[in-house]
């Protein structure tokens, strides 16, 4: 889930930095957009990795995590130097939004979504989104980093078995 999640929020974040912020001159936009995929990225690259290392997937998957948090910022910046609104824990906004993410993590349905709202509800849905995915990426490292420490990855017991072999002579 906190792929896809992931690939909402990249293409969000695309088309909320083409339509809200300037083209030129502002590092934003790019920091943005590269924040976004990079998320993305590395939770792909983190996958491939976990064939033959937890180590790697869990370094990947920090570092997709790294690069959403920054992402969360600048949209809250985004919303504080411009005195909107940051949808408050509870409001309506807020659970109506949360329960969409919960429901719907297809990266079509948020680009429709986002057609027709304006950069503060946007920026406010990305948030929202933001600490979901955050969430749902903790709970999955929790759970590999308990897998890792148990059992090793595949690396991992490579590195084990020349050891091994030279106890066992």
């Amino acid at each position: 889930y906190f792929y896809q999640k992931s690939d909402a929020i990249y293409q969000l974040t695309v088309e909320f930095c083409r339509r809200f912020l300037p083209a030129y001159g502002d590092r934003t936009v790019d920091q943005m957009v590269q924040a976004a995929r990079s998320g993305k990225q590395n939770i792909v690259e983190g996958k491939e990795a976990a064939r033959t290392s937890y180590e790697t997937l869990l370094k990947l998957l920090n570092v997709a995590r790294a690069s959403l948090q920054e992402l969360l910022v600048d949209y809250e910046d985004y919303l504080r130097v411009r005195n909107f609104r940051q949808w408050e824990l509870g409001s309506n906004e807020f659970v109506k939004a949360q329960q969409l993410g919960k429901e719907h993590n297809e990266s079509a349905f948020w680009r429709e979504i986002i057609k027709t709202r304006n950069g503060e509800t946007i920026a406010n849905l990305a948030i929202i989104l933001l600490n979901q995915c955050d969430y749902l990426l903790y709970r999955y490292i929790l759970k590999i980093s308990e897998r890792f420490i148990a059992e090793g990855g595949f690396r991992e017991k490579l590195n084990q078995e020349p050891r091994t072999h030279r106890y066992k002579k």
